[in-house]
């Protein structure tokens, strides 16, 4: 007798596709978070095969900071339009100038935009948020189980948390109250080009090797653009980097690399042992316990 058996792919994929549809049938308002980064275009992608032929059942939304690389906006846009979603923009400019929160003088947009993010839930009614958050990323993302439990102030306890035997996921919550579901919870960085590149999904062309215009700070290279300007001190270079994560402009860095193919980056990343938010994320860098802060205030 011949036996059915997924490879480790097709196995992530069947259970990221699970974790949506049992969302989309138990919550009442569900959304997916879009940033236009990978680990978003493939939870995009994964919804998709989950829904087709019909059209996703939920909208996405995008906490905006108002720091983002305009190339990732403008994938961003391109892809709402190509698929027809339904897209909801909460702007973390637009709470400024309205007082609902204050810029912090180290120039991360991080930690205010939670306070963005629990305003366009409660506005929206959302009882389920989807985030591409990955346990490989840091480590208090490996703290979070595939449905994390938030208050009705947004917050986490990573010592309240449900149990989920045999993939089966609690998301009865009282009014106010929401989950955050990680569809990608197993998934590795490798796993996610390695997916990119089975079903050719379209990522920003900034993960991919170009020459560009740098500036090293603090042992990190930044691409000169409108948020980042080179002090009078600062030599501009010009090197062939790439982005291994997207976060805002003035505080994501790109490493060297020669990988401008899918095949290469998959090679590249194979033997890399620092992770993507180590590497190039300089809002992490606050504190160890940077993350796991805004967590429990409502980040995802």
């Amino acid at each position: 007798m011949t036996r059915y058996q997924l490879d480790e792919l097709d196995a992530l994929e069947s259970e990221s596709i699970h974790i949506i549809r049992e969302v989309a049938a138990e919550m009442q308002r569900p959304v997916m978070l879009f940033s236009g980064g990978k680990d978003s275009v493939l939870m995009l992608s994964l919804a998709l095969r989950a829904f087709a032929p019909a059209p996703i059942p939920f909208p996405v939304m995008h906490i905006d900071t108002g720091l983002n690389f305009p190339e990732v906006i403008e994938f961003r846009d391109r892809m709402v339009e190509q698929f027809g979603l339904r897209l909801i923009v909460a702007s973390v400019q637009d709470a400024i100038d309205r007082g609902l929160v204050r810029e912090e003088p180290n120039g991360s947009r991080n930690r205010i935009q939670t306070r963005v993010l629990l305003e366009a839930a409660e506005k929206n009614g959302f009882d389920a948020l989807f985030g591409g958050a990955r346990r490989d990323e840091e480590k208090a993302r490996a703290k979070e189980r595939v449905f994390s439990f938030r208050d009705e102030f947004g917050g986490w306890d990573p010592k309240n948390q449900r149990p989920e035997l045999w993939r089966l996921y609690n998301g009865r919550v009282f009014p106010g109250e929401s989950v955050r579901v990680f569809p990608l919870s197993n998934w590795t960085e490798l796993d996610v080009w390695r997916y990119i590149e089975h079903r050719a999904v379209e990522v920003p062309p900034l993960y991919y090797a170009a020459e560009r215009d740098v500036v090293e700070r603090d042992g990190m290279l930044f691409a000169v653009n409108e948020f980042v300007r080179p002090g009078a001190e600062e030599e501009v270079e010009r090197r062939r980097v790439r982005y291994r994560t997207m976060g805002d402009a003035n505080l994501t860095a790109a490493v060297e690399s020669d990988a401008d193919t899918v095949d290469k980056i998959i090679t590249e990343i194979a033997a890399t042992r620092l992770t993507e938010r180590g590497a190039t994320r300089g809002d992490d860098r606050v504190s160890d316990s940077s993350m796991e802060d805004r967590k429990r205030e409502g980040y995802f």
